[in-house]
């Protein structure tokens, strides 16, 4: 074991190296944590990423502010090419990232569309990313999920870390856990798709690519006792839980039976503040009475208008914008702020809380 010029390498008998290049090294590190409980295994951490053979979830840190805050944007659903008013909430994106001095985005799924990637070299990568996120505030890290679209084409390829080399911005896994602030705010990005049933039983003329999920129910047991003991781990000021599908939304997908069966009681037992997805080409706030969870969609990166609403309890549904757009999230370890925006900038609702600051005796 050994550090050598900022490369941190441990060795033992597990086959499983993988094929890594050079990477842009300053944005996210794995945790000492995470380190120490990966040294019965084989463990490569260059920059950005990091490979192990140990079941659990990766783990990365992001340095917040000086001032101890953390800002940060939200958009999902987006990846057309600019079309849509793709590159015009992309223009929003970069003005309001500059007013709050953005730390790193959040892409909450269907990255790419209509059918995902079909490998590393396919040109949408760029058309859909590179080519659209151009100001300069939006060159901080994306931390990405995927969506059933990515699922419909080489889900592998949006994971592999050839698309970072091509842009240091990307960061994709199925699931992992962001330690921002420090200690902030911790994210648990998670892996929804393959809870969906019908993608299964009825994909109708998709294929989807499950080759790393199957056999499904081992991966999902597997999954959700990851997530359960990183939860139960964190002592992060905030617990944000990220997904593609809506635990629950007003919008044309409704929300998805299987997370609020297997997810929310994982969200409701360990105190989840906000629980943030796509998947509905809308922007939305549902104050749920059945739990202290905020359930927020930010799935308005481009296509949108579906005009099918299905209106909820209006003391739970605080916020509907049926149009493109996107979400701010300014935080501190006791408050934190959030505002949705539309295509042109305009703030469409905002919503904030604060806790008081929690001391070990």
């Amino acid at each position: 074991m050994a550090w050598i010029a900022g490369l941190f390498i441990s060795f033992s008998t597990l086959p499983c190296l993988p094929t890594l290049t050079s990477f842009h090294i300053n944005m996210v590190v794995p945790t000492k944590k995470a380190m120490n409980q990966r040294l019965a295994s084989w463990t490569l951490v260059v920059g950005l990423f990091v490979v192990s053979c140990v079941a659990e979830l990766e783990r990365f840190e992001h340095a917040g502010k000086p001032d101890g805050s953390l800002s940060f944007l939200v958009v999902g659903d987006w990846g057309r090419r600019g079309h849509y008013n793709q590159s015009q909430v992309a223009f929003q994106m970069g003005k309001i990232g500059e007013q709050l001095d953005i730390d790193f985005i959040i892409s909450t799924g269907d990255n790419f569309y209509d059918n995902g990637l079909t490998g590393v070299d396919d040109p949408l990568f760029h058309q859909s990313f590179t080519d659209i996120y151009t100001a300069p505030s939006l060159q901080k890290q994306w931390y990405n999920v995927l969506g059933n679209h990515d699922y419909r084409g080489n889900a592998e390829a949006q994971l592999s870390p050839i698309l970072t080399k091509m842009d240091n911005r990307w960061l994709c896994f199925r699931s992992f856990v962001l330690n921002a602030g420090p200690e902030i705010a911790e994210f648990f990005f998670v892996d929804t798709t393959p809870f969906v049933t019908k993608y299964f039983t009825d994909p109708e003329d998709h294929v989807y690519d499950w080759k790393a999920i199957l056999p499904r129910e081992k991966y999902l047991n597997n999954l959700l006792m990851e997530v359960e003991s990183a939860l139960g781990e964190s002592r992060a000021k905030w617990k944000i839980v990220v997904g593609h599908h809506a635990i629950k939304s007003a919008g044309h997908h409704g929300n998805a039976k299987e997370l609020n069966i297997h997810l929310l009681p994982l969200l409701q037992t360990y105190d989840v503040d906000l629980y943030i997805n796509g998947h509905d080409h809308c922007l939305q706030h549902i104050s749920s009475s059945d739990s202290g969870t905020q359930f927020m969609t930010s799935g308005g990166g481009s296509k949108a208008w579906r005009g099918d609403v299905s209106w909820w309890n209006p003391q739970e549904l605080k916020f509907y914008h049926d149009g493109q757009g996107f979400m701010s999230v300014e935080m501190t370890p006791t408050e934190v702020s959030i505002k949705f925006y539309d295509v042109f900038g305009n703030v469409l609702h905002n919503w904030s809380s604060s806790k008081q600051l929690s001391f070990a005796i």
